[in-house]
């Protein structure tokens, strides 16, 4: 006998067989929280001293305040998204378009507060292990939102014009910033 889903994952769209056929991005949802976890999960590696470095107390720092400024602007989007939220890609069916708050200033500003929190991570630490995982993440949530806005460009027709007028993940980067 199979266990229903919680009601919440349900009304974001979660169901077993979409994790078994990725019919609404499951697969690169999956790939995120894989990604999150072994940045949260695993130890600096190489740590600095087996390098023969002493990583800068102001580089750790550093990265520590910019874990807190990524779950900050990951705090405000989340709040700005309201109904709209949901962790897969496919946009929540009849949700209305978000352009204002943190979404003013970028189309993805949940992605791009994962990338500041894992860059965190990495300055933190000093790990070239995080340096890596930081870069699988941004392919990861760059094609994650690519998928995201095929969808938004179908449910929104004014999507179109947001797309030009705002970046994507990270102004400038061509993997994380397209503009129509």
């Amino acid at each position: 006998m199979s266990h229903p889903l919680p009601e919440t994952l349900r009304g974001w769209g979660l169901s077993w067989g979409g994790w078994l056929d990725n019919r609404r991005g499951e697969w690169w949802l999956l790939a995120q929280l894989l990604l999150i976890a072994l940045l949260l999960l695993l130890p600096a590696f190489p740590p600095p001293a087996a390098l023969g470095l002493v990583w800068p107390l102001a580089l750790r720092l550093l990265g520590a305040g910019a874990v807190a400024v990524g779950l900050a602007q990951a705090l405000r989007a989340f709040l700005n998204l309201g109904p709209s939220l949901t962790p897969l890609p496919d946009p929540m069916p009849g949700a209305p378009l978000v352009t204002t708050g943190a979404y003013g200033r970028v189309r993805h500003p949940l992605y791009q507060a994962v990338l500041i929190a894992a860059l965190g991570m990495a300055l933190a630490l000093g790990s070239v292990l995080h340096l890596l995982l930081l870069l699988a993440l941004a392919a990861v949530l760059g094609g994650k939102a690519r998928r995201e806005e095929r969808q938004l460009l179908l449910q929104h027709p004014d999507y179109a014009g947001y797309r030009t007028s705002t970046a994507a993940i990270v102004p400038g980067l061509p993997w994380l910033d397209w503009r129509a």
